[in-house]
């Protein structure tokens, strides 16, 4: 077991001052950091034409209208941020009625009906997840930014939530979508993994643990890292930012886009942004509010709720 402070990437490039071009290393040769986060990287890697849409063309072509899982998503996860700013006397269930009303996001959804039903359904979640938690434990971080450097990736990330215990952190990332998340949703989630990479790194204090707490079932699924399996996630993560900076140099010096960048056609398609303007998406493009309906959890479809 490595020390906790440990430090991934040292001795490797060191950062540069304000004002001054950052170093990464590609093929080795020294050159800019590739700056990203776990969701840039996780776009590139599910399709790299909806990461060329999302990324690197410009003007972008134009998304799709609002997804109503997005919606209910952002606005619990608002609504727990919201929790947390509270002083602990005042954390008590009668609050998260007002808390979710003052953050909901109303976009997607089918009617006033769906919506009414989404908003309960929400409050109930969080009252049931709320209930098990300590009013007064305070997270070393909320939507906390932390970031780390390495010799080709300049990486950051906003974590829902960390928490201490015993010396240790805990990377915990909420999820309101699909149900059946279990360990290896855990073990698998690069961008857990690179959170906790990038919370050791910032607060110097050991983070192996990651969570994920579904609220729509009350569950957590959790998977304990070693130093080896946080390295092979950040291995991972350097190996893709080398395909993305190839791939925009050749498009940069003439080549296709479409070859560069080639599309990952299947059943993701249907809940992609840009499906409306992507003629290789094989399933038909999902209408906005399909994703918080109890059928398609049924079905299997993941339409990707943060």
């Amino acid at each position: 077991m490595q020390d906790s402070t440990r430090s991934f990437g040292a001795n490797r490039t060191p950062s540069p001052r304000r004002g001054e071009p950052e170093q990464l290393l590609l093929e080795g040769m020294p050159e800019k950091l590739f700056v990203c986060t776990p969701s840039k990287l996780g776009a590139y890697e599910d399709c790299p034409r909806r990461y060329r849409f999302g990324y690197v063309d410009r003007p972008a072509p134009p998304k799709g209208p609002a997804w109503a899982h997005n919606s209910l998503g952002a606005s619990v996860h608002t609504a727990l941020r919201s929790w947390f700013t509270l002083e602990p006397a005042k954390r008590r269930p009668e609050a998260l009625a007002t808390l979710l009303r003052a953050t909901w996001v109303s976009e997607g959804y089918r009617d006033d009906e769906q919506e009414r039903a989404a908003f309960r359904a929400a409050l109930e979640w969080l009252e049931r997840y709320l209930d098990g938690l300590d009013p007064v434990a305070e997270p070393v971080g909320v939507e906390r930014v932390v970031g780390v450097k390495t010799a080709s990736l300049a990486l950051s990330g906003r974590v829902d939530r960390i928490d201490r215990r015993g010396d240790e952190l805990v990377i915990v990332d909420y999820k309101t979508g699909r149900t059946g998340l279990g360990a290896d949703d855990a073990r698998g989630s690069q961008a857990l993994a690179l959170y906790a990479i990038a919370a050791e790194r910032v607060f110097r204090r050991r983070c192996q643990r990651v969570e994920l707490h579904h609220l729509p079932s009350d569950s957590v699924a959790a998977h304990e890292h070693s130093a080896q399996s946080l390295e092979r996630h950040l291995s991972r993560a350097e190996a893709t930012a080398r395909d993305i900076v190839a791939a925009e140099r050749a498009v940069a010096g003439g080549a296709d886009p479409d070859a560069a960048f080639p599309a990952r056609p299947g059943v993701l398609c249907g809940w992609c942004d840009y499906r409306r303007v992507c003629p290789a998406g094989e399933a038909p493009a999902r209408e906005p509010w399909a994703g918080v309906l109890r059928d398609a959890a049924r079905a299997g479809e993941d339409p990707r709720v943060t």
